[in-house]
């Protein structure tokens, strides 16, 4: 298979072929792809963690927490992919079994308060409102070798105007490292599980 014929197939292509902004990253794992897929698959994204990655969430919630300082939000105690897109303003967007799954939302991110903007599965290829952003993230695995596999996480964020191209810009230019970091932390957790034996 050419490396066209694998960047074609990409889930995250159908969502956001063309993109604004973009962040990825890899890491090789000891463990076949289709173990190291269900690791992706069944991760518990509160497991995800050290300290940087904390202070982030910590940091980025703390407008939210004062807003709601008279009721706190419930804070979950398990978030699976399949939680988070039965509970939340993010949609599951695909899988390709045993290789990538994606899942997006349609927000104002860059708000101290983030203003989601629900859509569904269906609409939310089209969705071209004026002053919103849309997130994609896919999580994939493939064979590298004949008894490893690539972890990828791949994030990327389409704007429907100018004026929210300038406002991710300038949001993205402080919060990527931390996504980053969010990202690193997510698939080395995933890759503690794929390696562990039985």
């Amino acid at each position: 298979m050419t490396a066209t014929e694998i960047r074609d197939e990409l889930l995250v292509d159908r969502f956001a072929s063309r993109y604004d902004f973009m962040q990825t990253r890899h890491l090789v794992v000891a463990a076949p792809a289709d173990r190291a897929y269900l690791a992706l698959r069944r991760l518990d994204f509160m497991e995800v963690g050290g300290r940087l990655v904390s202070a982030s969430f910590w940091v980025r919630g703390l407008p939210e927490r004062w807003r709601n300082r008279r009721r706190p939000p419930r804070v979950p105690t398990r978030l699976t992919l399949d939680d988070m897109t039965a509970d939340s303003d993010w949609v599951f967007l695909g899988e390709r079994p045993g290789a990538e799954v994606a899942a997006g939302a349609v927000g104002r991110f860059w708000k101290p308060v983030i203003e989601w903007r629900h859509t569904e599965a269906g609409e939310f290829t089209a969705f071209d409102e004026p002053g919103y952003g849309k997130i994609v993230f896919s999580l994939s695995a493939t064979p590298y070798g004949q008894s490893r596999s690539l972890l990828t996480y791949d994030v990327r964020i389409v704007c429907t105007d100018r004026a929210s191209r300038a406002r991710v810009r300038a949001y993205w230019s402080v919060v990527a490292p931390f996504v980053g970091a969010v990202q690193t932390a997510t698939l080395r957790t995933a890759a503690r599980h794929a390696e562990q034996p039985g």
